[in-house]
């Protein structure tokens, strides 16, 4: 009899064999996951119920179907097999309890690990919306994501001040900054960290994702000289919007109407030592609208004119629908992630990031293959297709020594 926490099988193939999530497993395929999770320490010696494979597309799953319960995400993915007479024997769903301890101990770096294996831009030259000339256009943001009050999460991520005589919210709060391919939406470089590490610092940290031939976009809130010179040192072109207060004496003027500027660390503004050279471009939106200040490092107007890159900076925003599609619409109205400690919390952080990536993939894939512009396909349809597909085809397939003892999961 096999001792609690393992099946015996009386084929030999296994349970994680024989998973099929659809676009998850095409886009993050069995061989890439073991691999993953063997360079994680996480390979195991013997053969549990949930296995680390089957607990990596475990997490997938449930940040694919976000709002399910676990044992409720187990048999959407086999309640198409048994309808489909796919396979025959019974197959005892793991408890709650016991899918929580196997998230533990699979941790975060595996799902880390595949997320940055996998996650790259996805913009062919053919794709439209994504380029300007010879620039991909990428942008830069945070976020939080609100996780259950338990004594781990909130000591660990800390919680927002609130108004209205209460002194803090009702949930801790991770803060995440990411970077996004503008024209697909394909989230390609993410840091989490507690709520009082700025999201500057973070953004710091996803720098390494950005290469040559790629302009960053990035709001007013991404300030700071050694910020932007540690962008800059990439090879990567930058359009920021900055505050209508920064300081930026005119150097030059352009024909354009832009002017060539500099900024220095705010440890140097009386002796302005050692400035970098920036284009600021000024504009208004409408009569008497708010007026916008961007600073480029692309200081020749020819190669891109003030008109064209304050067009451009109206790109920034689709960062801003991407991480709506993720917490609204992927994770569902007032998200707040299941995970009762903080690596879960992480973990699962990054199954929505890979889950939208697959999404995002698909939608691309599609785009190229229509002609269209990957704005033009529905995320939200799309998402329900991909949901419908994944139960339709029966996910997951199940082994078990037939009617038997039942066993204990791990």
């Amino acid at each position: 009899m096999p001792r609690p926490g393992q099946v015996k099988s009386s084929v030999d193939d296994r349970l994680s064999d024989r998973i099929a999530l659809g676009v998850l497993t095409r886009a993050f395929p069995p061989e890439l996951v073991d691999e993953v999770i063997a360079e994680c320490g996480r390979a195991e010696r013997r053969h549990r119920l949930l296995p680390a494979r089957v607990v990596v597309y475990f997490v997938l799953a449930m940040c694919l179907f976000s709002g399910q319960g676990y044992e409720e995400v187990a048999r959407l993915l086999t309640h198409g097999l048994q309808r489909m007479g796919r396979w025959k024997g019974t197959w005892r769903v793991p408890t709650t309890a016991a899918i929580g301890r196997a998230r533990l101990r699979l941790g975060p770096e595996p799902l880390k690990t595949l997320f940055a294996r996998v996650c790259r831009p996805v913009a062919t030259g053919e794709t439209s919306g994504a380029w300007y000339r010879s620039w991909r256009l990428v942008a830069v943001d945070g976020t939080t994501f609100d996780v259950p009050d338990t004594e781990a999460n909130a000591g660990f991520f800390g919680r927002p001040g609130v108004c209205r005589g209460q002194e803090k919210s009702a949930y801790p709060q991770v803060r995440v900054a990411a970077l996004v391919e503008c024209g697909t939406h394909a989230v390609f470089a993410a840091e989490t960290g507690p709520l009082a590490v700025h999201e500057t610092e973070l953004a710091q940290r996803l720098f390494g994702a950005l290469t040559p031939g790629m302009l960053l976009l990035a709001d007013r809130g991404f300030r700071g000289f050694d910020l932007w010179q540690a962008a800059a040192a990439t090879g990567a072109d930058l359009l920021w919007r900055v505050k209508n207060d920064a300081v930026l004496p005119i150097r030059a003027l352009l024909e354009d109407g832009s002017y060539v500027s500099e900024i220095v660390a705010a440890r140097d503004k009386n002796r302005r030592a050692d400035p970098a050279r920036v284009r600021v471009i000024e504009y208004t939106l409408g009569p008497g609208g708010t007026v916008y200040r961007l600073i480029t490092t692309i200081l020749d107007p020819k190669a891109a004119s003030a008109t064209s890159l304050a067009l451009l900076y109206a790109q920034r925003w689709e960062i801003e629908t991407t991480l709506d599609e993720i917490k609204t619409h992927q994770g569902g109205p007032r998200l707040v992630l299941r995970s009762q400690h903080p690596r879960g919390a992480e973990q699962e952080i990054f199954g929505f990031l890979l889950v939208h990536h697959a999404l995002r993939d698909l939608i691309h894939q599609a785009a190229q293959h229509s002609g269209q512009d990957p704005d033009r396909i529905s995320f939200t349809r799309t998402l329900r297709i991909v949901r419908r597909h994944v139960t339709d085809q029966a996910a997951f397939s199940p082994l078990t020594t037939g009617p038997g003892p039942d066993h204990s999961p791990a």
